[in-house]
């Protein structure tokens, strides 16, 4: 685990808002030299704290105007990697994890809502497929990167 200081969560929380904000802009805002916050960036990059810079897309302006979320359980775990690199090629969903309890995989699936039943019948019949759960989304209040672990 890396450890951040408050600095470097104050350079994160602004590249988080805009990943395009120039190092000059940060240096003002945090109070460090340009340099000083081009260090701390790169630093950050070789730690793997930050992975990427990408684009936020409006789901909705695309099209993308639903959201569901479906709990997925197997009938073995033999199905796993066949489950998995379907998983991964369908491309509505968004995200996918293996988790405990009463399923084994919670999907998070973003769509046209003229699509979502079709997906989920691919996903439902799937070999392996024992069982699924699927709550639709109604209205998301919190969609967001965790800084730091509350303490």
């Amino acid at each position: 685990m890396v450890h951040l200081d408050s600095i470097d969560i104050q350079i994160l929380s602004r590249l988080k808002q805009n990943a395009r904000i120039k190092a000059s802009q940060i240096s003002d805002e945090v109070g460090l030299s340009v340099s000083s916050v081009t260090e701390r960036i790169r630093k950050l990059e070789k730690n793997g704290v930050i992975t990427s810079y990408t684009v936020l897309v409006d789901q909705k302006a695309i099209g993308n105007d639903s959201i569901a979320l479906m709990e997925v359980s197997l009938e073995h775990p033999k199905y796993y990697d066949s489950f998995a690199e379907m998983i991964d090629q369908t491309k509505n969903v968004a995200s996918c994890y293996y988790i405990s309890g009463d399923f084994d995989f919670m999907l998070k699936i973003v769509a046209p809502s003229e699509n979502l039943e079709e997906i989920h019948r691919k996903i439902k019949s799937f070999p392996g497929v024992s069982g699924t759960r699927t709550n639709v989304v109604l209205r998301s209040l919190k969609n967001e990167t965790v800084l730091l672990p509350e303490d």
